[in-house]
């Protein structure tokens, strides 16, 4: 595998599934960041998943560590999984972890994640978007870097990768070199250009989802539900080939 360097031209594809890592892996993603539940912003996946997807895909894969939905807070027991969840999918033969935690204040919680970074030992670390719900992402690029993650995952502390560009140029122009600031949310092929002539990153995260497919269960239940009712158990997410296909042309050009 090719080893990646400082803001060169990478794509990475957000996926949580057989499926859709085989989709960004043909579709010309650079690397994978695998997890599980993306409907509601990710969590860890199975090791069965990373398995599966380890054997047929040659490109780099991340794994995502977040024990469940919600804040960037845990419990001893929560990180104790996190630490554990990070050695496992390293023998795996995971390259990466993407992960990340906060105090109560909102600030990079050091004294937690620094167990997790010695779990991970040589593998690249991540720091996901818990980046985004820090008190301040300029004090927080410099702990990150501190802590030796080698990219940050953000969304410029917006809604929106686009919303959030003023925010990711001083991030970029902060990190000079040190770390790869990857831009995140709402990432599509209409606005990568954008994004790289206003903020300078080359770097970018997309689940590259152009709609849900219609499931294809004849018979359906409509007064049950298995999860957040907002959402259809009968959609499924999934990531578009053709979608990244044309987001790796354009950040590959850059």
């Amino acid at each position: 595998m090719k080893l990646h360097t400082i803001n060169q031209p990478l794509l990475e594809g957000c996926v949580d599934s057989y499926a859709s890592a085989m989709a960004a892996f043909r579709g010309g993603a650079d690397r994978l960041e695998l997890c599980a539940n993306l409907s509601i912003g990710g969590t860890t996946p199975s090791a069965g998943l990373f398995c599966l997807v380890r054997r047929d895909c040659t490109i780099p894969i991340h794994v995502l560590i977040r024990p469940r939905f919600g804040d960037f807070l845990y419990t001893k027991e929560e990180l104790e999984e996190m630490r554990d969840e990070i050695a496992v999918f390293r023998n795996l033969g995971a390259d990466g972890v993407v992960t990340g935690v906060l105090t109560p204040q909102g600030e990079l919680d050091l004294d937690h994640m620094r167990p997790l970074m010695d779990s991970a030992e040589k593998m690249h670390v991540t720091l996901h978007r818990a980046f985004d719900m820090a008190r301040d992402p300029y004090e927080t690029l410099e702990a990150a870097i501190g802590l030796g993650c080698r990219t940050i995952l953000t969304s410029g502390q917006a809604s929106s990768a686009p919303a959030g560009k003023a925010v990711l140029q001083k991030l970029f122009h902060q990190a000079a070199g040190r770390i790869d600031v990857m831009a995140g949310a709402g990432v599509k092929k209409e606005n990568i250009l954008e994004l790289f002539q206003e903020t300078g990153i080359r770097v970018f995260h997309t689940s590259a989802r152009r709609g849900a497919l219609d499931s294809g269960m004849q018979y359906r239940k409509s007064t049950v539900s298995m999860g957040l009712p907002s959402l259809s158990e009968y959609e499924i997410w999934r990531t578009d080939e053709e979608e990244v296909r044309a987001c790796a042309r354009i950040v590959h050009g850059l």
